[in-house]
Order: C-alpha cells, then structure tokens, then sequence
C-alpha cells in the first residue's frame, strides 16, 4: 500500500475537516428550533476548551497558557463568538448549502485584503473573480425574489466578520503556538456564552437533544484541530481548493436530512462561487507571509 506524502495526508485531513463542518452546519440548523442560541454556543466552546486542554495541557503545562499578544487572543475570541453567533441565525433562514457556499468567500476576501495590506497591486483577474463570487452570492440570495427576507444578508455580514478573524489567526499563528490560539480561543469565547448563558438557559429535552449539542461541541472541535494539522502538513495555496469540499458535503446534509435541493439559480450561484473561489486560490499561489488559516467559524 503507498504511503501518502505530507501534502497528501494535509489535503486529506482538509477533507474530512470539511464533512465535520458540514455536519456541525446541518447539527446548528437542526438545533436552531430546539434550543436557545447561547446554549448551544456554550457547550460548542465549553467542549472546544475542555477537549483542547485535556489533550495538550499534559503535554505543555502551563506553557499552553503563554502569549505574547493576550489582547489579540481576546479579540479572535470575542470575533470567534459574533461569527457563530451570525452563523447560526443564518441558518434559520436559509439552507445549509446555500449558507456554506456564501460564507466559502471569505477565503478569497481574506486574500484579497491581505495583499493589499502588504502594498501589492491585485490583478484585475483576481477582482473579476471575486466580483463573480459576489454575483454567485447574490444569485444564492436572489434579493428580487418573493421568499428574500433582510435576514438573508446575514452570511455577507458573517463573511466581513470572518475575514476580520481569519487575518488575526495568521498573525498570532506566527506568533504563538497554535495550540495555545486554539485553546484561549475556545476559553473566551465560552467565557463569552458563560456570562449570557443564565438569561437564555433551557435544559435540552431527552437523551437525543442532549446527544446532539455534545455531538455539535465534538464535531466542531475535531474539525478545527484537523485543520490545524493540515496547514503543519502542507501549504494554503496546495490545501485551499479543497475547502469547496465543504459545500458538496452541505448540499448532501440539507438533501438527507431537510430534503433540500438548490434550485436552479442558487445551484448556478454555488458553481461560480466555487469556481471563483478555486481560481482564485491558484493564483494566489504560495504566500510567503504566512498561512491564512481558512478555518470556518463554526
């Protein structure tokens, strides 16, 4: 049996991060009905934290607490909760796939706005795509359509947001150990859900509930740690294209389990974000500053 090349095991692990994604996205819309937002922000965050220092506190001690930038962790924290919050309020609006196709954006924003910052000129190729990303967006939305509701902008605000949390993540992770961002991450985002949790508490009814925002906690967690290791393992600019995985596999969710199909506008709209998106990251190429982790916000 041939032993797959880091390159190879990163784009892998890209992969099954993006079928845990998909699932947390199906989990949160399914959830959205039964529970209060801040409780299922809790347990995704209390989970992140407890799962994260159980598996590296042993092995770092304190060290896992040790940042040179505790104000910009802060910030990623804070940032971390505002998009799933954006994320979940989303998702009672709109279908899964359509959510996922929308917020696959960012990364070519993240881009974008990352070269610019660093005084590069931008080919007008690149704003040509993400205009077409734009376009497939609002080809989602459909904004002129009979079922538009304002909530619907929702993912566009979330995909500023997202933007915002994914440059912090690309400074502190050249900074700090990505272990310690992943785990005071969790940690104020669930100090964040703490302090709001006792106005909204609702205790989930029965043992499937109670399996489900656990489940929603693990999923998540594993998916942001696999992430982590695929960018240790191989380059962005080799990993990114497989990050429209990630909206296959939200397509299937929303048909198993909310017998949801695109329609044909929205099914157009998603191929031109993720062509777009898939160019994009091509000629963007090698970043010598410095990964972009496009981690989801989930």
């Amino acid at each position: 049996m041939t032993r797959l090349d880091r390159t190879q095991q990163g784009i892998l692990l890209v992969i099954v991060a993006m079928a845990c994604f998909a699932g947390v996205d199906g989990m949160a819309k399914y959830l959205g009905a039964l529970v209060p937002l801040a409780v299922a922000m809790w347990f995704r965050y209390m989970f992140q934290m407890t799962i994260t220092g159980a598996v590296l506190l042993p092995r770092r001690g304190m060290a896992l607490f040790k940042t040179g930038h505790p104000w910009l962790q802060a910030l990623r924290g804070l940032s971390l909760a505002v998009s799933s919050s954006l994320a979940f309020l989303s998702l009672r609006y709109m279908p899964v796939a359509e959510f996922t196709a929308i917020l696959t954006l960012t990364p070519m924003v993240i881009t974008l706005v990352s070269v610019r910052a660093m005084g590069e000129r931008v080919s007008w190729l690149r704003w040509l795509l993400l205009a077409g990303g734009l376009v497939g967006a609002l080809m989602v939305i459909q904004p002129d359509g009979d079922d538009f509701h304002w909530p619907l902008l929702m993912p566009l605000a979330l995909v500023l947001v997202s933007t915002g949390f994914q440059l912090l993540t690309s400074y502190l992770m050249r900074h700090d150990d990505p272990g310690t961002t992943h785990f005071l991450t969790g940690a104020v985002a669930c100090v964040i859900a703490s302090a709001v949790l006792p106005f909204f508490w609702q205790t989930p009814s029965g043992t499937s509930l109670w399996l489900m925002v656990c489940l929603l906690g693990v999923l998540s967690t594993l998916g942001h740690y696999l992430m982590i290791l695929a960018y240790s393992l191989a380059s962005p600019a080799m990993l990114t294209p497989y990050l429209y995985f990630q909206i296959a596999f939200a397509t299937l969710a929303g048909w198993l389990v909310f017998t949801q199909v695109p329609d044909r506008w929205s099914l157009l709209g998603i191929a031109m974000i993720a062509v777009c998106g898939v160019a994009n990251s091509w000629l963007a190429g090698p970043r010598p500053s410095g990964p972009v982790e496009s981690e989801p916000t989930m």
